[in-house]
């Protein structure tokens, strides 16, 4: 501990408290150069803080003012020596919102009562980037006073040289850089005149008395709504279940509604390309802090991250044409050994769908090819039966006959067998998809049942394990739209 940073935060905090300090505790570093002291005397305590970077704590100084104006929950600056780059703030305790949810999630998992809480932090974000908006001070901002064109190709250079380059990822540079300036053309093109707190994150969000305060908004700037909510909701440790983070993203556009109209549609297609900056952002920053300054427990935030960009090769279409950047994603979703740093264990989700054969195999397009494709058509067929034919494998008529088959409940004891060498292997080596295919000739008896009977016997056996099963019927859902 340097002792005349020390010295100088005792003097400030006795200036401000008028009593003795009796304590001075240096509190677990981040990830900046900034450090922390808890300073209490026998009446008042404090978090002293000292920062070498001067516009750093002319920002974060400027933006307190202006959020505990509107009353905001972010914590009282008491007193600052800019000259001496250090301040007193309102100590807020010791519970982020990430060690909350970690000591909760040991208990409980994925509780009500994360998600509760999660709930009023996406409520209270509007208010930061609209509410706030107004009135606030942007020239202070450092080290840009917009999320731009230059601030994004920051980010993205800092993914591909300390990323990609350190994990040893091929790409050809010239068709990547061209396909960052596409993306960054297509991020720009919505509208960017909203605060940006820029690390909207579980670390960044303390719990007093159950009501969340925020702090670390020293990089804010001018934005895109989007960029923050993904922040929070993809924030790799984290590890939000994609179910949860679809209500809570419902919850957020709720309460922007009550300050600003909302294209939802529009919305989600440009929230989703900054979902992806995001990671590659947060990608960057384990791969500088992690491979080139060892710090290797920044590593393992990393199969967390590879997780989050699966899930968005799955479900998120970008309106623009960018094959190399895509091929890197792919790549990294790919690589076995990117997710086994640490002692670290993903959600494992098992997609199993039905289809028939007459409309052809589902193709795994966005994932890794993998997988299995089940013929069900060696099987007894109810469809053959007239009292069958209105129904499917989903109801208990056509379960009672299929279940008592012989040869239909050998064949899904050969099914299970199989899924469960595949999903034991693939938890232990952290891969977080499996594709599971039933096919007859109809989509509609058979392959609904056998989908059914393997998604069902998954969640018993693994139901104490890191596993999701999705069940999709292909021909069933045509039927219902139809």
């Amino acid at each position: 501990m340097n002792e005349e940073i020390k010295a100088n935060l005792i003097r400030l905090f006795e200036r401000w408290a008028e009593e003795p300090a009796l304590n001075f505790e240096p509190l677990p570093a981040h990830g900046s150069d900034r450090q922390y002291f808890r300073i209490k005397g026998k009446n008042k305590q404090a978090i002293g803080v000292y920062n070498p970077d001067l516009k750093e704590n002319i920002a974060f100084l400027s933006f307190s003012k202006h959020f505990r104006q509107l009353n905001l929950n972010v914590p009282k600056i008491y007193l600052h020596e800019l000259d001496k780059n250090i301040y007193l703030e309102q100590d807020l305790g010791d519970t982020t919102l990430f060690s909350f949810l970690t000591e909760t999630r040991a208990k409980e998992g994925f509780s009500q009562k994360i998600i509760d809480i999660y709930k009023k932090v996406v409520a209270y974000l509007p208010r930061f980037q609209v509410e706030a908006n107004e009135g606030l001070d942007y020239s202070v901002c450092y080290p840009r006073g917009s999320f731009d064109r230059q601030s994004m190709h920051w980010d993205l250079n800092y993914f591909k040289y300390y990323f990609l380059k350190l994990a040893k990822i091929p790409f050809d540079e010239q068709s990547l850089e061209n396909d960052f300036q596409t993306f960054m053309d297509f991020l720009l093109s919505t509208e960017r005149d909203y605060f940006l707190y820029r690390d909207f994150q579980s670390r960044n969000v303390m719990l007093v008395n159950g009501e969340p305060y925020f702090i670390d908004y020293q990089g804010g700037r001018k934005g895109a709504l989007q960029y923050d909510l993904a922040s929070l909701l993809f924030d790799a440790k984290a590890d939000i279940p994609s179910e949860v983070r679809q209500l809570l993203l419902e919850e957020y556009l709720t309460a922007l509604e009550q300050y600003i109209s909302v294209n939802r549609e529009k919305f989600l297609q440009y929230y989703y390309g900054y979902v992806f900056i995001r990671i590659m952002q947060a990608l960057g920053a384990y791969g500088f802090r992690g491979f080139y300054e060892r710090k290797e427990h920044f590593l393992k935030s990393v199969p967390y991250a590879i997780q989050n960009l699966e899930w968005l090769l799955h479900n998120a279409d970008l309106p623009i044409d960018i094959p190399e950047l895509t091929g890197v994603w792919q790549k990294l979703v790919r690589s076995s050994v990117l997710r086994q740093f640490g002692d670290v264990h993903l959600r494992l989700t098992v997609r199993i769908q039905s289809f028939s054969y007459k409309r052809g195999i589902p193709v795994d397009e966005k994932g890794h090819g993998g997988g299995f494709v089940f013929d069900c058509r060696m099987l007894p067929n109810p469809g053959r039966e007239a009292r069958f034919k209105q129904l499917t494998g989903q109801d208990q008529p056509v379960i009672d006959y299929l279940a008592k088959k012989p040869e239909v409940k050998q064949f899904l004891q050969h099914v299970q067998g199989l899924l469960d060498l595949m999903v034991s292997n693939y938890l232990q080596r952290n891969f977080t998809d499996i594709m599971v295919a039933f096919g007859c000739t109809g989509g509609q008896h058979r392959s609904v049942y056998c989908a059914n009977q393997l998604a069902a016997y998954l969640k018993k056996r693994y139901k104490n394990e890191k596993l999701e099963v999705e069940v999709r019927h292909r021909e069933l859902e045509m039927m219902q739209e139809s």
